[in-house]
């Protein structure tokens, strides 16, 4: 079995209406996974809303982050969370199992030091330099070995990129391309949350549209070894009333082999990481 995990950040369950544009005329693929989903509590009993930084160390390690911190820690962890992360993750245990994984977000850098010597880390760029073998880097985008994390590379072309562009359907085929040389493949789309945070109806139905047409492609290309994994760490993109996190549930999503065992008794973003030590 293989696994590709999607994590979309920023993606919970909301009511319908004018502001949720998580909705099947918008993003039909994802909106039927969804509605057969198990709903995750992202709060973890710690007051207030749930926070990248703290839900996504959660996925990660297993732990109740917030409640490590005291707190929810929005964006980027600081030591107490680094800590965490580099005692025990997702990337470490897989490659203690003698598993081949990657991270398929394509950095736009060309080396892990240049990656330990920013300023501001996000959670997975700690996890992954805990195991610098799982990190891809511009030239293995370019080779068609990484997708940069908003699918089709418009971000950096701001920061000079002048290469090709690609359609979120090439960026599905090679995240399929890669997960069928791994084990284990993570892949993180972010730009959910930040669409959710601008509360543009427009941004965010392009963003979820986009996102849409790559789940679209993996649903339909995944081989029957593969299973296919998608979760998030807070709502956010679902309520454009509010500039703020929700404290909306959050989908976990597995369509493919051993899904209904990953599914199973699931209730937080604590159980996604030992449901699937549990399979793999």
């Amino acid at each position: 079995m293989r696994v590709l995990y999607v994590f979309i950040d920023g993606v919970g369950y909301g009511e319908p209406g004018e502001q949720n544009p998580v909705c099947p005329a918008v993003c039909p693929t994802l909106c039927a996974l969804m509605d057969r989903a198990v709903h995750l509590d992202a709060c973890l009993n710690v007051p207030g809303l749930p926070q990248s930084a703290t839900g996504q160390s959660t996925l990660y390690t297993g732990v109740n982050a917030p409640q490590v911190m005291g707190r929810h820690k929005e964006g980027f962890p600081g030591p107490t969370l680094c800590k965490l992360l580099q005692e025990g993750n997702l990337f470490m245990e897989l490659r203690r199992r003698g598993l081949r994984v990657c991270f398929a977000d394509a950095y736009f850098a060309d080396t892990a030091d240049e990656l330990a010597a920013r300023r501001f880390k996000s959670v997975t760029t700690i996890m992954s330099l805990t195991t610098p073998e799982v990190i891809r880097y511009q030239r293995d985008m370019l080779a068609g070995r990484a997708v940069l994390h908003d699918l089709t590379r418009e971000a950096i072309v701001p920061k000079g990129y002048t290469g090709p562009l690609i359609t979120p359907e090439v960026a599905a085929e090679q995240l399929l391309d890669i997960a069928a040389e791994n084990d284990f493949t993570l892949f993180e789309y972010f730009l959910t949350d930040i669409a959710g945070h601008s509360q543009n109806r427009e941004r965010a139905e392009g963003v979820l549209s986009s996102l849409d047409r790559c789940l679209t492609k993996l649903v339909a290309g995944r081989d029957e070894e593969t299973l296919l994994l998608i979760t998030s760490d807070h709502g956010n993109i679902e309520d454009l009333g509010t500039r703020g996190h929700t404290f909306n549930p959050v989908p976990l999503i597995a369509v493919g082999p051993h899904a209904e065992e990953i599914l199973a008794g699931a209730s937080s973003l604590m159980d996604v990481m030992p449901h699937l030590m549990r399979v793999i």
